[in-house]
């Protein structure tokens, strides 16, 4: 196929990112305010998306002059007792939440809504087992003077709020302007990387072999990691050679981050400006935690609240107080802590506002003082790491970098990779688009022909891609676009047992991947602590096979037909079909909880083990497992990737005589399940059901009988 019958629209390629960022963010938003006003505080908490009855215990200043709430259980509704800790809850550090006074259980759904309206949006800076500290929004601090101002004495005097999770919007205001940047540009304002990047010109050529050549030729260049392998060596020397745009490919487990770490200090050393991003904090901050041994001045931006504590003191927020220039804003932040302690000592809500508006004042010139500060150390950084929404902040405006990497790119939406690309001239895009894409909620996330009213406006200049997915990352679009010439794949994995391996590594990785001498033979009963050699501990690959049907799933309706008040079955029914309509198998759930007590019963510790299962309603039946062996790790699939674990258990669910497998059929999903265990892997489930839902399920399955250590279930045993 000729170049130019790939190359992309660009006009319509931004359009159509608008149209499907608009279906994305509705949905997400839909979902959230939805929840507020439709769903019970209590359902809520149940579904893990809120924490009901709480109160402000205390109030001060945090990083970057944030007022940040402490918040505590309410004693007297504390259905934890004396102890004063949490409910369980699925609130998580780095959360945008919405902190309000807490409807009552009569309320009406406006009544709701106001309280939603008059309350803080902020961010989840730090969980404890009895607090969640949450960093208030600026334009809602004097919000929280509404349900707040005379807590801290114990007095209860403060009232009762409640937290729950929003939808991120800012991600997608940075996203949309970016969008809208590049549907705007003329043919003429595209750079020579953007031009590569849309197929409308060839990515100049690398020297096919590298090993030779005289700049990064073999002992051309000194390694800061002598011992990487040479499938990484190859990905780091094709990166540095490219000119516009390098995909490097890592498989599960071969070392993609430690890569990276190389290729940055090798730039760094050639004296280029390097600016790192991935599109969640934790993979930037894991490059931050790999960096910082180098001691290269490297700078992290982002709020303070979502950064791992090992990584404040590369943070802007922390520099701007460590500095010399810094040190002028520190006194007067401890004029904003004395404003803060004098709250609690007002006598009425007049007195609060008066000193709401110092502190506004205050904050001003707080900020003032910080913005000559930033501009003076992003300016003085060689290398700057954001989350790709974060590159798109002021901080980073004007600011001119020689590459850009983006780590996880395959698990970013490609109108989110732009953010940082848009000025760029050079990238380096690591990830495996053969695990999960990024998680797209709206349900039409595909392009009709017509995708909104402004749409069809838009269809008569430039129309809208038929067909477009939020789902096609930018790695995918690339790849087919220039082929494997602008990949480098690594190809020894130091994570699984090479039998774990065996199948992915045929299946998916044309038969490249390698199992490293150190893991190849590793099994359970090599733990270095003290594991029994039993028939679970001794074999890598273990299937459990459940065939023949006598053991069905269940829908979530069924079990709440089920129930015996039929008014409570309901209402759960309800806040369980916001999350789509989700299976269970409770033979199979009995048979992984056989398997752990027998492996805790080998010697192996609760930590070491993980039960993943691609349905939610699945982990419901299995949360008594983190009663009974605690340190247990129970997860979804989706929410496991770039995790592993010495032995993990997959719950297949499916078992129905139609062979329908739903989302199982996703070969993406089932690589991450196969792909994070580093000794044992066993898998539980009805071979009958499962391998007829695709190719790809009925060779695993083929596989299994052949290669694994096949078991059938013995129902006395289990019902014993």
């Amino acid at each position: 196929m000729s170049l130019l019958t790939k190359s992309v629209d660009v006009p319509a390629f931004a359009r159509t990112q608008l149209a499907l960022l608009d279906l994305e963010l509705q949905s997400e938003i839909n979902e959230t305010s939805g929840l507020i006003s439709g769903t019970s505080p209590a359902s809520l908490q149940r579904a893990g998306l809120a924490i009901t009855n709480l109160v402000v215990s205390s109030q001060r200043t945090g990083l970057g002059g944030r007022t940040v709430l402490e918040l505590a259980p309410d004693a007297a509704t504390s259905s934890s007792g004396s102890t004063g800790e949490l409910p369980e809850h699925g609130v998580r550090t780095g959360d945008i939440v919405l902190v309000a006074e807490q409807p009552a259980g009569s309320a009406k759904k406006r009544e709701v809504r106001d309280l939603e309206r008059k309350g803080a949006r902020g961010v989840v800076i730090r969980i404890k087992r009895d607090a969640v500290a949450v960093a208030v929004d600026e334009d809602k601090e004097d919000a929280t003077a509404t349900f707040g101002g005379s807590s801290g004495s114990g007095s209860g005097s403060s009232a009762r709020v409640w937290l729950v999770k929003l939808a991120d919007d800012v991600t997608y205001r940075r996203m949309k302007q970016t969008m809208e940047r590049l549907a705007d540009m003329s043919e003429s304002e595209y750079s020579a990387f953007t031009r590569v990047l849309f197929g409308l010109t060839t990515p100049s050529l690398v020297p096919s072999d590298l090993m030779n050549d005289a700049e990064f030729g073999d002992g051309k260049i000194e390694w800061f990691d002598p011992t990487l392998n040479e499938s990484q060596k190859d990905a780091i020397r094709f990166a540095l050679a490219s000119k516009e745009i390098a995909l490097i490919h890592g498989p599960p487990g071969t070392g993609k981050t430690h890569t990276l770490i190389e290729l940055i200090l090798q730039m760094v050393k050639r004296g280029l400006r390097v600016l790192v991003c991935g599109p969640s904090n934790i993979s930037v901050d894991n490059i931050v935690e790999r960096l910082s041994p180098h001691k290269v001045p490297i700078l992290r931006l982002g709020h303070p609240a979502r950064l791992l504590p090992s990584v404040l003191n590369h943070s802007l927020d922390v520099l701007t107080q460590t500095s010399e220039a810094g040190l002028i804003v520190k006194d007067v932040r401890s004029e904003m802590d004395a404003k803060q302690a004098s709250i609690k000592k007002t006598r009425n809500g007049r007195e609060r506002k008066a000193i709401y508006a110092d502190l506004k004042e205050l904050r001003k010139e707080y900020r003032e003082r910080e913005r000559r500060c930033v501009g003076t150390l992003v300016g003085g950084s060689k290398v700057v790491l954001a989350t790709l929404h974060g590159a798109g902040g002021n901080q980073l405006r004007g600011e001119k970098f020689d590459v850009v990497i983006i780590d996880e790119a395959s698990q970013a939406l490609e109108a989110q990779c732009w953010v940082p690309l848009l000025s760029a001239s050079k990238a380096v895009c690591a990830g495996d688009h053969l695990q999960l894409p990024p998680t797209v909620k709206s349900t039409n996330s595909k392009t009709k022909a017509k995708v909104t009213k402004e749409g069809d406006e838009k269809d008569k200049d430039g129309g809208i891609i038929k067909g477009a997915s939020l789902e096609t990352t930018l790695f995918d679009r690339l790849l087919k676009l220039h082929g494997s010439s602008i990949k480098r794949m690594l190809t020894t994995q130091y994570r699984m047992h090479e039998k774990i391996m065996r199948f992915p590594s045929d299946e998916l990785y044309e038969s490249r991947l390698v199992a490293a001498d150190a893991v190849k033979e590793r099994l359970l009963r090599d733990l270095p602590y003290e594991v029994q050699d039993t028939e679970d501990t001794s074999e890598p690959v273990i299937f459990i096979d459940t065939q023949g049907g006598d053991y069905p799933e269940k829908n979530e309706e069924e079990e709440d037909k089920e129930g015996k008040d039929g008014k409570g079955g309901g209402k759960k029914g309800s806040i369980r079909s916001l999350f789509g309509e989700s299976k269970s198998n409770e033979m199979e759930a009995a048979l992984v909880k056989q398997h752990v007590k027998k492996l805790v019963e080998a010697g192996v510790r609760p930590e070491d083990i993980a039960v993943v299962t691609p349905y939610n309603a699945q982990l419901g039946l299995l949360a008594p497992l983190k009663e009974a062996f605690p340190g247990i790790e129970l997860g979804s699939v989706d929410g496991f990737q770039g995790r592993e674990k010495e032995a993990v258990i997959v719950s297949l669910v499916r078992s129905n005589p139609e062979g329908e497998v739903g989302f199982l059929s996703e070969k993406r999903r089932l690589n991450v399940a196969m792909t994070r265990p580093k000794r044992s892997l066993v898998v539980v489930g009805d071979s009958e059901t499962v391998r007829r839902g695709s190719k790809f399920l009925n060779n695993w399955m083929d596989w299994l009988e052949n290669n694994a250590d096949l078991r059938y279930v013995d129902a006395a045993s289990i019902e014993a």
